[in-house]
């Protein structure tokens, strides 16, 4: 996967780390053992440094004979996680590091059958498995929480990194390959495919990800950085096989690979795998990776680039997107970049900080420009600031303003009270637990060691806090001055600007074109001939059946049989029901509300998101919104409100309505994050037209932003919209709608008729009629816990006169409905209000929304069972068994899609699903086609034994203490109910799989909807049962 470190880059935002109090733990006293200079297995350890902040020791390690570097982080946690990272700087576009990622996992010497990498995946119950490219690295991650599984993945990593088979018809079909459009059929055009190839055509449909990519390559020309690692797709078809294996033979070595491991398993069991089973073969080489210093500008530079059109733009004519950005020091100096992260923050994040102001503000566009902020991913960070959808013409008066802004920004500096809640954020975020910490610190050091940093003085989170709060006693200027020497007097700053061609997609395949037909003209017959037979020769290869008895697996009866039990109470607060889940929270204290919707009127439902998206935003009380977002920082980790749609688990017909309100904080803050919330409830502003502007637009833009990454989730969502009752609410919330409908309201020259909704839905939302509330804190904290929740539903209004439903048909369910020993469990009763429409009938519906993309994102939903049906385990099973045994080789292999697959949704619509795919009719007939695999019972046991591994990593993967719990709150599952899904899934058989594919997904048995997202296509135009929007 190509990554410019996104998913969990910390170098730009403050890190999601989460830890417990130090106390007395196995893993930690067994690391403090240690002493330096030891050696194990052929390393030797070089640093011991106990972390308390982070409650975790690491040890620092070198192997003695080939340089390899190693970092294990001992910690009581039982999720753990190993990783590899090997410094690759490509000097040219094609792709090779992105290409090698791909190809290395297709199958090495010690497990030579094809693709060991996603089979794994059905033969463990890793919690956590991937591979990524950024600019610089290449990072293998996995975790999982059995020792046994541990040891199979680590010997299936090792294998692959430093002795991958790197054949080539598997460079051809991970990377780029000529090829018939019908390989078995000669007379048909030769065209370019690869599963890369049609990734990366997919990554720069994103408009954003085009504008990061040049801010990269343009302010960093000199080296590695001047190119895209993950590939042009017009400079792809350059790379040889050749080129791959020699780029492997360079950088691909222990000593260019950095080792991290992480959790309570012994560090001498990894020391001796790692050690026997690839370090030992190889002798130290002098790997000539470096990124040298990018060289310093003496004037500023200015560059232009073009990107596709925005069909979602809220005005047409601003398109533009105009960015300044700012070379900054080395990130292995720890602590001038944790200043200038902290710095960066203060100046773009939220309502009060200088460039939102003066930006987002002043109406000239819609959102920041992609890529803002701090950036530390690069040897040399830059911070990044600007504007996306203004008008061409307002270029310069960004520019004046950013100017102004850093000059206003030296002379005044920031309030004390914005740094304080910056540096409250961080205490936050370090005690607050989540349960893929060893994959949050693997991404967060991966930069900086990358090139020689301290890992373990990165860690160590808390020493340059103390270092900063002195600084800042001792220089109260000390933040401005580093505004003048890095923004103000700093030469080395690029403008980049960008602006939609209306041609652009047609000049990008105009090129590709022309770059086919100059490798199709180089071609002699001999070698077209060869082409052919390498096109059947591959096409054999993915339609043959695969013998994976080399790798190694975990057994079914290697899950535990039970789950274990979480212990709540449920509560009245007045009349409310609150559910109290008690557990080792550290420190913060975790709050839910939920309301239903039930009572509001039909021609509001859709602006429910916007309402839940402003409400935090728009001050309350004696708050403005600027006061709000103050005290939000300063009391609490966060407060969101987002709205919910929630399947019955026993009716496909009956769903639940609402909003989910959510906060944290520290315990010392509970009574000030519950004011904020009564404030909120019962006082919130809806008055401020302007600033409600400026939210819609941000928000209408980053739906917009959001369609090239999550095209698949859109298709899946439109498809299902007519099988249920609750599909065509999730389509108003969460679809194609919804993206549509923000951008008619940002559109609007009066807002004013969309503002006067606002405060007719907070009457039917905010107050205690149909709420539950629940709070997951540690025992000591529950008493006060109670105290402050009924305080605030005490302050909450109920209605004057009993609302009615919208919806007549309103069922009321006890969330444990099931009574213990007679007795309903644990007190009080927490009721669900779910509604139904008995005159519902399901419908087959098909929409193609023709967007502007080379690629296609595919959606075809089944109306099937909901979760406590007996039939739901084996849909959920057959899933998994149809993704891993046969939609991955058509849609993915064969089609050169980045992926696709089948899920079973808790909505009870089995889900079929591609994305960045070159096809869409012919994935359409690749699902009837797994279905038809499906009903002839074309899999093995073994196939069954994996994908029921597969499912149960999903089923088992840790929860966090802060959301233990939420499953009974939100869902009314309980935990009886889930230990009864868990053994119909231990009990699914081939003969009950044949059954539900012939019951469900046979074509006239179930009603089924489809949905494309993708370049207009003549074959949808021509069939009347298409829908085209």
């Amino acid at each position: 996967m190509w990554s410019r470190w996104k998913l969990l880059s910390m170098g730009r935002r403050f890190v999601n780390y989460k830890p417990w109090r130090w106390r007395s733990n196995a893993a930690c006293d067994k690391a403090l053992e240690y002493k330096v200079g030891d050696k194990i297995h052929g390393f030797t350890i070089n640093q011991i440094t106990p972390i308390p902040d982070l409650f975790l020791v690491a040890v620092k390690l070198g192997h003695d004979s080939t340089g390899a570097k190693y970092l294990h982080v001992a910690r009581e946690d039982a999720n753990n996680l190993f990783s590899v990272q090997f410094r690759t700087t490509p000097m040219d576009s094609t792709g090779v590091p992105h290409i090698l990622e791909h190809t290395v996992l297709c199958g090495s010497q010690k497990y030579p059958c094809r693709d060991p990498f996603f089979k794994m995946l059905n033969r463990s119950l890793a919690t956590f498995m991937n591979a990524f490219t950024a600019s610089d690295y290449t990072l293998y991650p996995f975790s999982t929480q059995n020792s046994k599984d541990f040891q199979n993945l680590l010997s299936v990593y090792l294998d692959a990194v430093f002795f991958p088979c790197l054949r080539e018809l598997d460079f051809w079909q991970e990377g780029w390959r000529l090829e018939h459009e019908n390989p078995s059929n000669p007379e048909t055009r030769l065209v370019f495919k690869g599963i890369v190839f049609n990734e990366m055509k997919g990554a720069f449909t994103d408009n954003e990800r085009i504008f990061s990519q040049s801010l990269q390559n343009q302010l960093l020309p000199d080296h590695t950085y001047s190119v895209v690692s993950g590939g042009n797709p017009l400079s792809i078809p350059d790379l040889s096989w050749e080129q791959l294996k020699q780029f492997h033979a360079t950088h691909y070595h222990p000593s260019n690979a950095r080792f991290f491991t992480y959790g309570n398993l012994p560090l001498e069991q990894h020391l001796r795998q790692i050690h026997e089973e690839a370090l030992n073969k190889f002798q130290r080489i002098e790997p000539n990776t470096a990124v040298p210093a990018q060289k310093l500008w003496d004037t500023p530079r200015e560059y232009h680039v073009t990107c596709g059109p925005d069909k979602f733009a809220t005005d047409p004519t601003k398109q533009t997107t105009i960015g300044i950005s700012f070379l900054l020091p080395d990130i292995t100096d720890i602590f001038e970049s944790f200043t200038l992260n902290l710095l960066s923050s203060l100046l773009i994040d939220g309502p009060n900080s200088p460039f939102y102001k003066a930006l987002i503000e002043s109406g000239l566009g819609t959102d920041f420009s992609p890529d803002v902020g701090y950036n530390g991913c690069t040897r040399e960070a830059f911070f990044s600031v600007g504007l996306q959808g203004i008008a061409d013409q307002h270029i310069e008066t960004v520019k004046q303003i950013i100017t102004k802004t850093i000059d206003e920004v030296i002379e005044k500096g920031f309030e004390d009270d914005r740094v304080e809640a910056l540096l409250q954020k961080i205490e936050i975020q370090m005690k607050h637990q989540s349960t893929s910490f060893g994959l949050a610190l693997s991404s967060y050091i991966a930069s900086c060691w990358n090139h020689e940093g301290d890992p373990i003085e990165l860690l160590n989170i808390g020493n340059q806090v103390t270092r900063f709060r002195k600084c800042l006693k001792e220089n109260p200027n000390f933040l401005q001055e580093k505004v003048k020497q890095y923004f103000k007097n700093n030469p080395h700053r690029l403008t980049l600007s960008m602006n939609p061609d209306e041609k652009y997609y047609d000049k990008q395949a105009q090129m590709e074109m022309e770059k086919l037909k100059q490798k199709i003209d180089s071609l002699s017959m001999k070698e077209k001939l060869h082409i052919y037979e390498k096109g059947l020769e591959l096409q054999n290869l993915q339609s043959e059946p695969q013998d994976a008895t080399c790798l190694p697996a975990l057994k079914v009866s290697d899950i535990e049989p039970t789950i274990p039990s979480t212990e709540m109470d449920t509560a009245l607060a007045g009349e409310i029901p609150v559910q109290y889940c008690a557990q080792p929270t550290n420190g913060v204290v975790y709050f839910r509300a939920f309301s239903n919707l039930n009572t509001l009127p039909e021609e509001l439902r859709p602006y429910v998101p916007l309402f839940c998206s402003v409400l935090t935003k728009m001050g309350c009380g004696v708050y403005n919104y600027r006061e709000l977002a103050q005290q939000i920082e300063l009391r609490t980790g966060g407060m969101s409100v987002s709205p919910h749609v929630i399947p019955d688990d026993s009716d496909l017909d009956m769903y639940e309505q609402g909003v989910l309100f959510s906060s944290l904080c520290l315990d010392r803050n509970l009574s000030d994050m519950m004011h904020l919330w009564s404030e909120i409830f019962n006082n919130p502003h809806f008055e401020d037209e302007e600033h409600f502007k400026v939210l819609v637009k941000m928000s209408a833009q980053e739906l917009s932003n959001g369609i090239p990454n999550s095209g698949h989730l859109y298709a899946s969502v439109r498809a299902s919209r007519t099988l249920t009752p609750a599909g065509d609410l999730l389509e108003t919330f969460n679809g194609m709608d919804q993206v549509r409908l923000m951008k008619r309201v940002a559109e609007m020259s009066d807002i004013k008729p969309i503002l006067r909704k606002l405060p007719r839905i907070k009457k039917h939302l905010l107050n205690s009629d149909n709420m539950r509330c629940s709070v997951n804190a540690t025992p000591q904290q529950m008493s006060q816990a109670e105290k402050e929740v009924e305080n605030f539903i005490k302050s909450l209004g109920r209605s004057k006169k009993e609302r009615k439903s919208v919806r007549p048909h309103v069922i009321e369910k006890s969330v444990d409905s099931k009574p213990i020993d007679g007795n309903l469990a644990n007190g009080p009763q927490m009721t669900r209000k779910l509604i139904t429409d008995p005159t519902f009938k399901p419908c087959q519906m098909k929409t193609h929304f023709v967007l502007p993309f080379p690629v296609n994102y595919v959606g075809e939903g089944v109306r099937t069972v909901p979760y406590t049906h007996p039939d739901y385990a084996k849909l959920r099973i057959l899933a998994r068994l149809m993704t891993a045994k046969f939609l991955h080789t058509e849609i993915r292999e064969k089609g050169g899609a980045y992926g696709g697959g089948a899920k079973l949704s808790g909505n009870g619509i089995f889900t079929f699903y591609s994305y960045r795919d070159p096809n869409s009719i012919q994935t359409l007939q690749s699902f009837e086609k797994a279905v038809n695999w499906a009903k002839s019972g074309k899999f093995t046991e073994t196939d069954i034994e994996e994908a029921k591994l597969s499912v149960f990593s999903v089923v088992d993967a840790p929860v966090a203490p802060s959301d233990k719990g939420i499953d009974r709150f939100l869902y009314g599952l309980s935990d009886e109910m889930k230990q009864a899904h868990r053994e119909q899934l231990f009990g699914v058989s081939q003969e009950q799989l044949i059954n539900v594919s012939n019951k469900y997904l046979r074509t006239g048995q179930s009603t089924r909807g489809l949905a494309i997202l993708g370049p207009d296509n003549m074959n949808i135009n021509k069939d009347p049962s298409w829908v085209i929007r």
